[in-house]
């Protein structure tokens, strides 16, 4: 065999482990158009009119995967929820209509395993002589009521209940979700420590996923890749979340008052730059993703908000 055609072989073979390599990659890497989600909290005032149809508009958009965060179950069974998800071609991998501490816990997680629920989170137990209803966050629990962000000492509780719920969690094939805002990042008083870098390091990966808001995060001035090179694999679940006004504003706000200058938007029509986010989800860990817009009713019409969001976000990916 001549030198030539020896060289020529060398190469082809060469080429050929190439295509190989490429096409293995191309055939590992998600499609994920085919698993956009919809956090149902983007819709919530059409669910409240007509909870079964506006589940079925959303799967019409071609939406996935679904995520509630309010008006509970629809007043439906575990299985009757499951059954109405199967008839659009939804799936419900997580929930922020959590599950509430107390004797019947476990059955309550028994009906989120027939649900199709991998990710939750466990409110404090309610009351005793309470009427039901959502359980009201303790004062100074978190971002949402209005209330200062607890201390570190608080934080570090937090994060240690997120173990110990993660571990009741695990053995129904669960994990424990933690979701932020902006006030995570906004570091204690005189110091620089974070509660958001007390969470990552003392909650187990193995029981405790972080469900990032993008949105939020960008918002609080945070460089998302910069979190997916530092932390990776820790981001199974993520909020898809655009805003205007992030890059107006001055860098003497805290995190609160970030939050009230930027105007939340469909993804694709603010500032935050998904495609390189996305293509980083593999370093994230990233399994599931949901897009949501807090104020979409006040577009006019929450639904046609959301389908503007999942064309945008379909042509990006």
């Amino acid at each position: 065999m001549s030198n030539h055609r020896r060289d020529f072989l060398k190469q082809m073979a060469v080429y050929g482990g190439a295509l190989a390599i490429g096409r293995q990659a191309a055939q590992a890497a998600p499609d994920w158009k085919k698993q956009i989600g919809l956090e149902m909290y983007t819709v919530r005032d059409l669910m409240a009119k007509d909870y079964e149809g506006t589940f079925a508009k959303v799967a019409e958009i071609g939406y996935k995967e679904v995520e509630p965060a309010s008006n509970a179950w629809g007043g439906m069974e575990p299985k009757q929820y499951r059954a109405m998800l199967d008839r659009y071609g939804l799936s419900m991998p997580s929930t922020h209509v959590a599950a509430t501490d107390g004797p019947d816990l476990e059955k309550q997680l028994e009906g989120f395993q027939i649900m199709g629920i991998k990710y939750t989170e466990i409110s404090g137990p309610r009351p005793a002589g309470g009427g039901g209803g959502a359980p009201k966050k303790a004062k100074g629990a978190g971002p949402s009521g209005g209330q200062p962000w607890p201390t570190e000492e608080q934080t570090k509780r937090t994060a240690e209940q997120l173990n110990k719920h993660g571990e009741i969690v695990k053995k129904f094939g669960m994990k424990m979700l933690y979701h932020n805002h902006a006030p995570e990042f906004q570091p204690f008083e005189g110091s620089t420590l974070r509660p958001y870098d007390i969470l990552l390091k003392e909650t187990d990966p193995a029981l405790v996923a972080m469900q990032l808001d993008i949105g939020w995060a960008t918002v609080a001035g945070q460089n998302v890749l910069d979190m997916f090179q530092k932390n990776p694999g820790r981001f199974e679940l993520w909020h898809v979340k655009d805003a205007r006004g992030i890059k107006y504003l001055p860098t003497t706000l805290n995190q609160r008052e970030r939050m009230q200058g930027i105007t939340l938007v469909p993804v694709g029509e603010g500032e935050v730059n998904y495609k390189p986010i996305f293509a980083a989800a593999e370093q994230a860990g990233m399994k599931h993703f949901c897009i949501e817009q807090d104020n979409a009713a006040d577009w006019g019409d929450a639904m046609a908000a959301a389908k503007v969001s999942f064309e945008h976000l379909s042509k990006m990916l």
